[in-house]
């Protein structure tokens, strides 16, 4: 591990807004803010919006400057990109943003049922051999479904359209209520000052001449999930790169 990763690590474990728990600790007792994030965490009452799979942490934290009457918490396994993130909001003093170090697949421990509002997934990994570990994967979506409020919103924003397509086949195979959809984003009437924000994962797609997508869609948490049987092209290039170098 290199000095710079160190020297990061050092940093998040002083940053009160970064939270840090092994999953041993988890499995010994409750994790003490689970169901009480924006009154023991944020010490209001404003509703949840989680990042998963944050990277850098870049959209929580422009999220959370736009909108100051939700709390934000970016969620990602990496220390040293979400130094990045962590330390913006330090510097910024955003009091609505937080961010939470752990797996993706433990969220169901960190909070209640009901908890959260609304969930963004930015340019995650398509996985276009495993389709349990999409993130738009109904296993993924059970899990989101028993911490997020009825009707909660799921937002996904990807270079992939192998990732795109399977997560329309999904929302239509489930019936979910799409909100707002499009295969070129830049290119769409629906291009607004948040979809706008660029994560430094885009600004690589977009450098390569590659076409943004964007999903977003309502759950609902009556009816089992079934997850689509469809033949999906496999994108053409490799869409993860999450070593690349600033």
């Amino acid at each position: 591990m290199g000095k710079n990763k160190l020297s990061k690590f050092a940093d998040l474990a002083t940053y009160e807004h970064v939270v840090q728990i092994t999953y041993k600790e988890l499995q010994s007792e409750e994790f003490k803010y689970k169901g009480k994030w924006s009154e023991a965490f944020f010490g209001n009452s404003n509703p949840v919006i989680l990042e998963l799979g944050c990277g850098k942490g870049e959209y929580t934290v422009k999220l959370a400057n736009y909108f100051p009457e939700f709390n934000f918490i970016g969620i990602d396994i990496k220390g040293s990109r979400m130094w990045k993130g962590a330390t913006q909001a330090k510097d910024l003093g955003l009091k609505n943003v937080g961010f939470l170090r752990t797996n993706i697949e433990n969220i169901q421990m960190f909070f209640a049922e009901g908890e959260v509002a609304e969930i963004w997934l930015t340019f995650p990994d398509p996985q276009m051999k495993k389709a349990r570990k999409r993130l738009t994967a109904t296993n993924f979506i059970e899990n989101y479904r028993l911490i997020m409020a009825p009707n909660g919103i799921i937002h996904l924003k990807s270079d992939s359209g192998f990732m795109y397509q399977y997560t329309e086949a999904m929302v239509a195979e489930n019936h979910f209520e799409v909100l707002r959809k499009t295969d070129d984003l830049y290119h769409s009437e629906i291009l607004d000052e948040v979809l706008s924000i660029q994560t430094f994962y885009e600004k690589q797609w977009l450098d390569r001449g590659l076409s943004i997508k964007y999903l977003s869609f309502k759950l609902n948490h009556q009816e089992p999930l079934r997850e689509p049987d469809i033949e999906i092209e496999k994108d053409p290039y490799r869409s993860f790169g999450r070593s690349a170098k600033e």
